[in-house]
């Protein structure tokens, strides 16, 4: 089948609108940031009347700044709140965090002892999900709550470990749960049977599970459509696979081995084809048939080196995947492009980042246009093309504050709602405007 070339907006906006009302309940106007990667999880900002070039100074203005705690939590944005995750200095304990997104204010705190036993323990990773009137997050060391948005009061939670024997990998849970109406689809890693779990998202009751690998890696669960069925695709250290989202029920699955367990960015998927990319192995192009039932590897990269490369091996940051191209950042700083066909490398540049060992940005689509946001703390606005690599502008957006091999880095994704980015570091949540001036 030839690779389908990229679809118009809004022939995928009546797609996934008539795919969502199916299968999600509302998780946000189109102006929220409720979860990782936006409403739709894919990293796209939708919004109109948004600044061409960045205001010119040395930093950004900012419309408020909140003193938080460490973490890599990145923040979510919903119904006029903002809700991040974080680690208070000097403490064995995480919180979770509800402010006013308009002045900054924190609205209400929940607070929980957790006691780390992993490495880079600077506070808790994932981005909190907001559903409707509900809120969902887990911390570092498999603590998962379910908290009413309106006051932080607990609903439901689990603890991993105590109740799954879960393993925790070495850095810590960091998947964001997928909800799916009613359910709620997390990794676990837990005994028997227990690497995926559903959960009603209401109850907390356990309604499935599902594969047997404890090795849970990072990568959260992405909804796809194959062969006109919805399936949940999950990238763990073993291999990719796909399952029923109301049965957990395994359909298909590739081996794709990858050195500890590294699965962390998202896989991305257009028409039947799915790409992912690893830190040391690389990149993997999966193609399924009409039905959606039987997978073929179309390419892969060769090279198992962090060091000498071929095509992409990104670390953290989730490409950019539009059909016949993609951009994304390699183990060392390189913002490559490649052809979606064939895996070939088209061009690199470090400009956007710098050279060195994880070097990385975010990538967040907007319009004709990508927003960089990349470990130095500095907001990139950028056209990617096979052409190459044009900045329009750039400024920086927060202090980067953790030592990472002597360099100072950022390593938590901004979200972008209300016409304005929302970022933090070790020291600070912020707002910028970016609103177009009329």
């Amino acid at each position: 089948m030839n690779l389908l070339p990229r679809l118009p907006v809004w022939t995928w906006s009546l797609f996934w609108c008539g795919f969502a009302a199916a299968w999600t309940p509302t998780v946000g106007c189109a102006d929220d940031w409720p979860q990782w990667g936006g409403p739709r999880r894919d990293l796209v900002w939708r919004e109109t009347g948004i600044v061409e070039t960045l205001p010119a100074g040395p930093q950004l203005p900012r419309m408020w700044s909140t003193p938080i705690g460490a973490g890599y939590a990145g923040p979510a944005v919903a119904a006029g709140r903002v809700y991040v995750m974080d680690r208070p200095e000097r403490t064995e304990t995480e919180r979770v965090l509800c402010l006013d997104a308009e002045t900054g204010k924190i609205v209400w705190t929940h607070q929980y002892e957790a006691r780390y036993k992993v490495d880079y323990p600077a506070g808790p990773r994932m981005t909190p999900v907001v559903v409707d009137d509900l809120l969902y997050t887990i911390g570092t060391m498999g603590h998962m709550f379910c908290l009413k948005v309106a006051d932080g009061s607990v609903v439901w939670k689990k603890q991993f470990v105590d109740e799954f024997d879960t393993k925790l990998p070495i850095w810590g849970m960091v998947a964001t749960p997928l909800v799916l109406g009613d359910k709620l689809i997390t990794l676990v890693g837990g005994v028997p049977n227990a690497l995926v779990v559903c959960f009603d998202r209401k109850t907390g009751k356990e309604l499935w599970r599902s594969l047997e690998d404890t090795e849970v890696g990072y990568c959260p669960p992405v909804l796809c459509e194959f062969g006109g069925r919805p399936q949940v695709v999950i990238w763990h250290p073993k291999a990719v696979t796909a399952i029923e989202p109301e049965s957990g029920k395994e359909l298909w699955s590739v081996p794709f081995p990858v050195r500890f367990g590294l699965c962390i960015p998202q896989p991305r998927q257009v028409g039947n084809r799915l790409f992912l990319t690893a830190f040391y192995n690389g990149p993997l192009m999966i193609e399924l048939d009409a039905e959606g039932q039987t997978p073929r590897i179309v390419w892969k990269g060769k090279s198992s080196s962090e060091i000498r490369t071929d095509g992409l091996h990104s670390i953290m940051s989730t490409p950019i995947f539009n059909g016949k191209h993609i951009y994304g950042v390699c183990s060392y700083g390189q913002l490559r492009c490649l052809d979606a066909q064939t895996g070939e490398r088209l061009w690199e540049t470090r400009e956007a980042t710098g050279e060195g060992r994880w070097w990385n940005a975010f990538l967040v689509e907007h319009e004709d246009r990508v927003f960089l946001a990349n470990e130095q703390g500095e907001l990139i606005i950028a056209r990617l093309t096979p052409q190459g690599y044009q900045e329009l502008s750039r400024s920086l957006l927060v202090e980067p504050t953790r030592d990472v091999q002597g360099r100072m880095t950022i390593w938590s994704q901004p979200a972008f709602a209300l016409q304005s980015v929302f970022a933090r570091n070790d020291r600070e949540l912020v707002r910028v405007n970016l609103k177009q001036a009329r």
